[in-house]
């Protein structure tokens, strides 16, 4: 990434929309989503996308993209007058969808994860844990209403980080 990764952005996504498993979202992340899969993946053919972390349903954790490295997560957006936070941001997907509610086991591999990235990243601070919402809010919704902050930032406090080396770093 070459600069000091400080900002962890929360999104949600599912695919088919509203659909959980299967896969595609893995396909996606991977650059091998087929658009003949599902009438919806069409718009997506051609699109350049990535996490660094997917969190799904059952709160199994993935890593895409090691966390000091870019990934193309936030498309065009800005952080307090920062722009182009793929620069220096780790982006988490929530397998969820706007509205819906999101699993006990998501909000707790979420927190033991940015507590862990906390940890290692002095800039990461609970204060710089966003949505996608907060960093483009003219194009995106996520992780959407069904998202609780309050309570993902209660039990934010309460948990332990993971061991570093549970992650791929570069």
């Amino acid at each position: 990434m070459g600069t000091e990764v400080d900002l962890l952005v929360v999104h949600a996504i599912s695919l088919p929309p509203g659909e959980f498993g299967g896969g595609y979202v893995d396909d996606l992340f991977l650059g091998r989503l087929d658009p003949g899969a599902h009438p919806y993946f069409v718009g997506l053919a051609d699109l350049r996308v990535s996490a660094h972390f997917l969190i799904g349903r059952d709160g199994e954790v993935t890593q895409y993209v090691p966390v000091l490295r870019r990934a193309w997560h936030a498309g065009h957006s800005s952080w307090e007058g920062r722009l182009a936070c793929n620069d220096y941001s780790v982006g988490v997907e929530l397998e969820g969808v706007d509205g819906g509610g999101f699993e006990p086991a998501q909000y707790e591999r979420l927190a033991v994860l940015v507590r862990t990235l906390m940890a290692a990243l002095p800039g990461l601070t609970p204060a710089r844990v966003v949505g996608h919402r907060d960093i483009a809010p003219d194009r995106k919704w996520d992780p959407g209403s069904g998202f609780d902050w309050p309570g993902f930032r209660a039990l934010l406090e309460s948990v332990r980080p993971a061991r570093r080396e549970m992650l791929v770093w570069d």
